[in-house]
């Protein structure tokens, strides 16, 4: 995920509510009209192990960092809690993300911990100390393990991977991976996808960034490697950007009922593709996003229409 760096000083909740203001009543149902289409949660297998994830997950960057707030912490919980209840598993958070890990801890223990939770977390020092720094994690979330753990941003991978394979041959963690966002360090990322035996890897993608496609994504799924996507919505400005534009028509034929879900959708039905983490601290928001998990998706010549019906927006 990215660097840190300042918060964007809008939030896609606080345009949506511009956008209530202006009268834009047709586009921002209230939560409860929001039917999920029809059919079982879509899933893809990881590659390494054969298990099935949802193709929707769930980010915590930014919209989790809520500190000790007892009022966002709440509404954290009820993202959480409408996740699981639509069939949501992977959660994913890093050390990176201020109090996230934290307010993720709080909700899970609120929630008396999902049996169907699919716990997804990161190492991020450029220091030695990785094993002091995932046992904080562990801590944080109220966890003896996790289900992955990814390098972050290849922030050190040279000292870290090996690490954490030990732990996974430990049976201390069941996935290993890596991540980057941005496009950043792509060939890299290329090459430990063809020399490290890892389970996971987390990119970029979405209908405007879409470099990965090119190489990476073909080559993650010839080698047999899951592939999470982060940043769906640019942090919010992709979907910002779209909610002043109309929803073809023609969304509704692979069942998409507003944006968000066209944007996932687009994402999901990569066949490299195994999960999409949108992040959001919204449970309205969540509600909208899972929504894409389930109904129809689009085929090759529908995906490169959807290309060119966002591309031809500017």
């Amino acid at each position: 995920m990215p660097p840190p760096g300042p918060i964007p000083s809008v939030t896609r909740r606080e345009a949506l509510r511009a956008l209530a203001a202006l009268g834009a009543a047709a586009l921002l149902r209230p939560a409860s009209a929001w039917a999920q289409p029809p059919g079982p949660v879509l899933t893809r297998r990881i590659p390494s192990s054969g298990e099935e994830l949802p193709v929707v997950g769930l980010g915590s960057w930014i919209t989790f960092n809520v500190g000790d707030d007892p009022e966002a912490r709440a509404e954290c919980t009820g993202v959480m809690r409408d996740f699981f209840a639509l069939g949501g598993r992977l959660i994913d958070s890093s050390p990176m993300y201020g109090s996230s890990q934290a307010v993720i801890g709080f909700g899970l223990k609120n929630l008396n911990r999902p049996a169907a939770l699919f716990a997804a977390d990161k190492v991020w020092t450029s220091g030695r100390d990785g094993a002091g720094q995932i046992a904080e994690t562990q801590r944080r979330w109220g966890s003896a393990r996790l289900d992955l753990l990814q390098v972050h941003n290849l922030e050190n991978w040279e000292q870290h991977l090996p690490m954490l394979f030990a732990m996974k041959a430990a049976k201390q963690v069941r996935y290993v991976g890596v991540t980057t966002s941005h496009g950043r360090r792509t060939a890299e990322v290329e090459n430990l996808v063809r020399t490290q035996p890892l389970d996971f890897v987390q990119v970029t993608y979405n209908l405007l960034d879409r470099e990965v496609d090119r190489r990476l994504l073909p080559l993650a799924q010839e080698r047999g490697v899951a592939v999470i996507i982060n940043r769906p919505f640019r942090e919010g400005a992709l979907i910002r950007a779209m909610l002043r534009r109309p929803l073809p028509a023609w969304a509704r034929e692979i069942d998409c009922a507003n944006w968000a879900q066209f944007l996932l959708k687009f994402i999901v039905s990569h066949p490299a593709v195994t999960c999409a983490i949108p992040a959001t601290g919204n449970p309205a928001h969540v509600r909208e996003n899972m929504g894409a998990a389930r109904g129809r998706l689009p085929d090759a010549a529908m995906r490169q229409r959807m290309i060119r019906y966002v591309e031809a927006l500017g």
